[in-house]
């Protein structure tokens, strides 16, 4: 790959403890320098700070909180006034509402402008009205013009699963490319120590505590479970505005909160513990969460909508309708399999979705809009 790209990533909504798209964007930045790129990442932070690290600068602005505790760039200027300095070769946008007047710059600037798309605007509207079920014309019809609108801004838009494409489906669509995200192998990896055989079964759930992260579905499948009377423990591992609603739903149930886990290799330590791993949202446009569970040996129950479900096969983990009684029984399903052979077939699935071929895929989108695509393999 070129060593003359020089690569600017600007994220909004990435806040201390937020996971997927912080994830993301800083495994695709080490990957980025490793392939000889010049890196610069802007994002919000509580102060103005400048990082230099072996992968390029992080710059954080000053951004008041928004809901759910994210920051918000809302000074747009200041985030041009540094990639003016930059003189990037391609800009890596991780909002297609907020961060517009950037790649209004990019357009006017003659540089390469990605889309990296990392949620459905119409599942998400949906899933904080309240519904699971699907999408309402009003709020897709609306999504529809928003699109058609915002997708002229940039030469390329890269989305992570086949759900998550089916938003473009109308528009853009030379221009969409489908590149699954990767999970660090090495980090996530199963445990050596010898299981709890007690007969209780071990259920997790990681990740944001936020409608459109639905949470509640976890909780209220594990409360299902007790309900029937199955010897169970849910730890919940996150932190979100739906924790009292969700300390509330337990209801007695044998669920546990217990806050943010600061460190990926704490994080995998307890996922591996786990029995099964519910990360059950039906809107999910990918989920590191599931691969993550995955890479460690731990089967997964998701929804049987939206991009996790494509993650999953039949022997890796098992997937019901949004609610908690499909849940709770796919649940068990698992629990029938054989342990071993089911952890082993979790782990396998995981080793298909490394970090390096996302990078590759991703450096080959900004050559593209950056030089031309001469030479470059299609990564649709």
């Amino acid at each position: 790959m070129s060593p003359d790209l020089r690569i600017a990533q600007v994220a909004n909504f990435v806040g201390p403890t937020s996971g997927g798209m912080r994830t993301a964007v800083e495994a695709l930045r080490e990957r980025y320098t490793r392939a000889g790129a010049r890196c610069l990442l802007v994002s919000p932070g509580a102060r103005d700070t400048m990082e230099r690290t072996a992968s390029g600068v992080h710059v954080q602005l000053r951004s008041p909180q928004v809901s759910g505790g994210y920051r918000l760039i809302v000074e747009p200027w200041r985030v041009t006034r540094l990639l003016e300095q930059f003189a990037p070769t391609s800009v890596e946008i991780s909002d297609k509402s907020t961060l517009l007047p950037v790649a209004r710059w990019a357009n006017r600037a003659g540089v390469g402008c990605v889309l990296f798309s990392h949620e459905r605007l119409d599942a998400m509207l949906a899933l904080r009205l309240g519904s699971r079920t699907g999408v309402n014309t009003g709020i897709r019809t609306g999504v529809d013009a928003f699109n058609r609108a915002v997708t002229n801004r940039f030469d390329a838009i890269v989305v992570t699963s086949r759900y998550a494409a089916r938003e473009f489906a109308k528009q853009a669509s030379t221009r969409t490319h489908r590149i699954p995200l990767g999970v660090d192998l090495h980090v996530f990896r199963p445990r050596i120590a010898p299981r709890q055989s007690d007969g209780v079964l071990r259920l997790v759930h990681a990740g944001r505590l936020s409608r459109e992260k639905s949470p509640d579905l976890a909780v209220a499948a594990a409360r299902e479970l007790h309900r029937r009377g199955v010897r169970v423990r849910l730890d919940v591992f996150g932190v979100g505005p739906m924790l009292a609603k969700l300390r509330r739903l337990a209801d007695g149930a044998p669920v546990v909160f217990h806050g943010h886990i600061d460190g990926r290799p704490a994080l995998a330590a307890r996922l591996a513990a786990a029995d099964i791993a519910l990360s059950v949202c039906p809107g999910e446009t990918f989920g590191l969460s599931i691969l993550e569970a995955l890479a460690v040996g731990t089967p997964v129950v998701t929804a049987d909508s939206g991009g996790g479900r494509e993650l999953l096969d039949a022997s890796s983990g098992d997937w019901g309708r949004p609610d908690p009684e499909s849940l709770a029984d796919a649940v068990l399903r698992i629990a029938a399999r054989d342990i071993a052979s089911t952890r082993a077939a979790a782990r396998r699935r995981a080793e298909q979705y490394d970090w390096s071929v996302t990078a590759r895929s991703m450096l080959s989108v900004h050559h593209e809009v950056a030089f031309g695509s001469q030479g470059l393999a299609s990564t649709g």
